[in-house]
């Protein structure tokens, strides 16, 4: 896939986990340094734990309100936390045209009032922001994840790196073969099931920490 050539550039770290609590925990220690225009991109066949990765954030973010799949929503915004977050789900999108409808493009540019997570955005790799955090979580047989984080542009390596450096995050560095032949493979195996093809990637400008 087109996507192993971009997931040779930046940073890539990773942790296993081996339940639904320790992906929220884990997914909790990146919230203190999300600011408004990141964007996350989350990737993983159905029940792999994109939305609990979510729920684990928007905790940490203070939102009270119960945080679910935006299967048949697409969207949702939750307004009531330190930023605003803004939960897409494009599994149920087939044209790249229906992205204007959910204001997907403001919501990516980098100039957001808040923080995008997007799931499955390799639906429309196209249409993929310039500067993005990936996170690919894949499921062995026996259960266990392995979540896989990924910057692509200079403000995600930023986040990436201070991510990383908590202590409390737990995240080992990974040479890119690494993620290539067990993230990429994930990534790969959920785009296959919506017949995704090819993608493109930049960088844009960078905030301070």
């Amino acid at each position: 896939m087109a996507y192993h050539g971009r997931m040779a550039n930046g940073l890539t770290y990773m942790r296993k986990t081996s339940s639904t609590e320790a992906t929220k925990q884990l997914a909790a220690t990146l919230a203190p340094y999300l600011h408004a225009g990141d964007v996350v991109v989350l990737s993983g066949d159905l029940g792999a734990g994109k939305t609990q990765f979510v729920q684990g954030v928007a905790a940490a973010l203070g939102v009270t309100a119960p945080v679910t799949s935006p299967t048949f929503n697409i969207m949702l915004t939750y307004e009531q936390a330190r930023i605003p977050l803004h939960h897409l789900d494009l599994y149920r999108l087939d044209d790249a045209r229906e992205l204007e409808d959910i204001d997907y493009y403001a919501l990516i540019d980098g100039d957001s009032d808040g923080v995008a997570f997007v799931e499955w955005a390799e639906k429309f790799p196209e249409d993929l922001p310039c500067d993005y955090l990936e996170i690919v979580i894949t499921v062995d047989d026996a259960g266990q994840r392995t979540v896989f984080a990924h910057s692509c542009g200079s403000r995600s390596r930023q986040l990436l790196f201070v991510w990383a450096n908590d202590s409390k995050a737990r995240l080992t560095k990974t040479a890119s073969g690494s993620l290539a032949g067990g993230a990429a493979n994930g990534f790969a195996a959920s785009a296959s099931t919506n017949a995704a093809s090819s993608s493109s990637s930049g960088v844009s400008g960078s905030y301070n920490l």
